[in-house]
């Protein structure tokens, strides 16, 4: 009978041992759940947005001249000129048309003084260069003629070298004129003027008397 009682004390003991560290560890997990969400519910601070600064455009001048001697018009483009575009270009086209076509008479004229001097009879392309409805006596004979087709041939190559040179002083012109407006694109021309008029104390240093005027102010906006 003791030995039974005895084993109901231990077990007894070791049950009771057990529960506590049940209800220790249910109790850990309880606190640890709440630690948690707390820090869950716990809201982190909102960063202000960095504000984005938009900076005014400008174009930059050396830019400008590069892009525009690479591509002819670009530099208007970049200074936002575009009404300046069919000015360039009809300027570019007009040039080209003066060179091709000084070019193509100069080669005329060149080709017939050379057939008329060469004393060949196969070659006979200062017949074909001249005027509808004249011929060669109407010029007042060979001589004359030759001579008059060295003064043509010489007309149309300097005319040809010259539209040469415009052209390329046009293609300057037009780098110029972006540089030009990059380096003034925030220069204020506000044609507004305010004039002011107030009166005005003149000192006199002859009679050591002050006069009366009135002053006139320009304000340039």
């Amino acid at each position: 009978m003791t030995r039974i009682l005895k084993i109901l004390l231990v077990l007894i003991f070791l049950l009771s041992i057990n529960m506590q560290a049940q209800v220790t560890f249910e109790n850990k997990g309880t606190v640890s759940d709440t630690i948690a969400l707390k820090k869950d519910s716990i809201q982190r601070p909102k960063l202000p947005k960095r504000a984005v600064v938009k900076l005014p455009y400008k174009p930059d001048p050396a830019k400008v001249v590069w892009m525009g001697a690479v591509l002819p018009g670009y530099g208007q483009i970049m200074n936002r000129k575009y009404w300046k575009l069919p000015l360039v270009y009809g300027g570019f086209a007009g040039c080209a048309y003066a060179v091709i076509w000084n070019s193509a008479m100069y080669d005329k004229y060149r080709t017939a003084y050379r057939d008329i001097i060469d004393n060949d009879p196969s070659t006979n392309t200062f017949i074909t260069a001249l005027p509808k409805g004249y011929t060669v006596e109407t010029f007042g004979g060979m001589s004359y003629y030759t001579s008059t087709l060295k003064t043509v041939q010489d007309a149309y190559r300097r005319s040809r070298d010259l539209s040469i040179l415009g052209s390329f002083g046009f293609y300057a012109l037009t780098l110029v004129d972006a540089y030009v407006d990059a380096q003034l694109f925030d220069f204020d021309i506000s044609p507004d003027l305010t004039l002011h008029i107030a009166p005005v104390v003149l000192p006199n240093s002859s009679t050591q008397l002050s006069m009366l005027g009135l002053q006139c102010k320009f304000n340039i906006k």
